[in-house]
């Protein structure tokens, strides 16, 4: 495995571990601070994005697959948007999902806490999650 993911994977995974921790409040913040540097640095995305969909042309990637791959200005303020639409949800974290009393009087409670680190492969539609 390329040592460059590897060494993302593991960043991640130490981030995680404060994101678990993290309040409502900052995690929203995260997404919206996010959003505006996705906003911000678009041009920069778009340029690297020519690079991945020149590559794959020269690669003989068919069309459909590589206009999914392409990111257009619009493409990048709706995933800025999607960021946005993620905190303007609610928290689940924390959330009791189901929960019982023992006989002995001890209380059990299903909470919903964060999943952790997941890794996503985009071969193309790097717009859509």
């Amino acid at each position: 495995m390329n040592a460059a993911l590897v060494d993302q994977g593991r960043r991640a995974k130490e981030a995680s571990r404060v994101l678990a921790l993290a309040s409502t409040t900052a995690k929203d913040a995260a997404l919206h601070a996010a959003a505006e540097l996705l906003v911000d640095r678009t041009a920069d995305v778009l340029a690297a994005n020519a690079e991945d969909v020149a590559r794959a042309q020269a690669a003989g990637t068919s069309d459909t697959v590589v206009d999914r791959l392409r990111l257009s200005p619009e493409r990048v303020a709706a995933m800025a948007a999607g960021l946005r639409q993620v905190a303007a949800l609610a928290d689940p974290v924390g959330q009791v999902v189901e929960g019982w009393v023992r006989p002995n009087g001890l209380r059990i409670e299903r909470v919903r806490v964060p999943l952790g680190v997941v890794a996503i492969v985009y071969e193309n539609r790097p717009n859509v999650t």
